[in-house]
Order: structure tokens, then C-alpha cells, then sequence
């Protein structure tokens, strides 16, 4: 099963390609504190889902694209 994540679209400059942050929340295993981390990915976008800065998507890992690139953009919100 390829993991699937939910993000919000930070850059489109690049060419079929797209800059997706996404937040996971955990919680500190010392003083119990639920944190937030942030982390960007960068996916591949195909002619299927047009994306704009500040759209959520979701996106789904795949095979290595190139040197960054390991997720595709499946689905806008």
C-alpha cells in the first residue's frame, strides 16, 4: 500500500511538478504536548488535476520520478 497524504500546494513554478507541505501532529513523549511538524514534498503533477498556490490536495507516493520527486498528485479539494 503507497502512502497517501493530504497538504496544501506551497509552488507551482516548476514544470509538472508540485510543492505540497503537509502537517502531521504528534504528541512530545516527554511532557505530552501535542506538536505540529511541517514537511514539503515535491510531486508530480499530470494533465488530470490542475493545481494553484494554496489548493489542499492529496497526494500518493509512487516510484522515484527523479532525484526529489517520490509522490503524484491525485486528488484537489
Amino acid at each position: 500500500m503507497a502512502k497517501v497524504l493530504t497538504g496544501k500546494v506551497v509552488s507551482t513554478k516548476m514544470e509538472k511538478t508540485a510543492v505540497v507541505e503537509v502537517e502531521t501532529a504528534y504528541k512530545h513523549k516527554l511532557y505530552r504536548k501535542i506538536l505540529k511538524k511541517h514537511k514539503k514534498f515535491k510531486a508530480h503533477l499530470d494533465g488530470s488535476v490542475a493545481v494553484q498556490d494554496g489548493d489542499t490536495v492529496d497526494i500518493e507516493e509512487t516510484r522515484p520520478l527523479s532525484k526529489d520527486k517520490q509522490f503524484k498528485v491525485i486528488k484537489k479539494y
